[in-house]
């Protein structure tokens, strides 16, 4: 049952081609943030992607540590614990809900479907692309890394190609985490890229959206 599931919403970009759409990027904000945050990077995207629409749901939770319209999927000051995977566990539930929701209503399937995660959007698009019994199209993770790397091998139930791009600066999340995650993705049997950008902290820069852009190209077969 998922009726007792918080029920996401946010902004949605429509495809530009104003046709009905044929693929689905689902964009995951980062802790604090909302769902305005990514859906600027839609009309970029869209330019390689005209067919697409483009979901920026609102994580389900107020953030204490933006009060001010921030949001968060899980508490990510959780210690490494059973609590903090229930959590995690829990977003990933609703995320599925809401992907399967949104695929129905469109006429689509995983197949059309590119998860798209900045931060802990990023730790959710993998915790949740990786444990469909159906593989989407891709994942693509932005200053992100692995949650619960140790549980991937027992849990894994699809392998869809993941490109992780992260700033060598950064200060919330090192780049090695970037590599340990690529590191346990590759030893699943999962086809991943990775880009570190010099210079760049906590966010995303024109090349790392560049690169992005022709990943979910390649995807999508925009």
């Amino acid at each position: 049952m998922t009726d007792d599931l918080p029920q996401l919403s946010g902004p949605v970009f429509e495809p530009a081609s104003k046709k009905p759409a044929t693929s689905v990027v689902l964009l995951l904000h980062g802790y604090g943030a909302n769902g305005d945050d990514l859906i600027g990077l839609a009309p970029p995207l869209s330019q390689a992607l005209p067919d697409t629409v483009f979901l920026s749901p609102n994580a389900p939770y107020p953030c204490e540590g933006n009060p001010f319209g921030g949001f968060q999927w899980f508490d990510v000051w959780q210690k490494e614990d059973e609590n903090r995977l229930t959590a995690v566990r829990y977003a990933e539930k609703i995320v599925n809900a809401f992907i399967d929701a949104e695929l129905e209503k469109r006429g689509l399937d995983e197949s059309k479907l590119v998860f798209l995660g900045f931060s802990q959007g990023t730790m959710l698009s993998l915790q949740t692309g990786l444990r469909r019994e159906k593989p989407c199209a891709g994942i693509l993770g932005y200053s992100g890394r692995l949650e619960s790397p140790e549980l991937l091998g027992d849990e894994i139930r699809s392998r869809p190609p993941v490109m992780l791009i992260h700033g060598e600066e950064d200060p919330m999340l090192p780049v090695d985490l970037m590599d340990a995650a690529a590191q346990t993705l590759t030893e699943n049997g999962v086809d991943v890229s990775t880009f570190r950008r010099p210079g760049l902290g906590h966010g995303i820069d024109p090349d790392g959206l560049k690169l992005g852009a022709a990943f979910l190209t390649r995807c999508l077969g925009g």
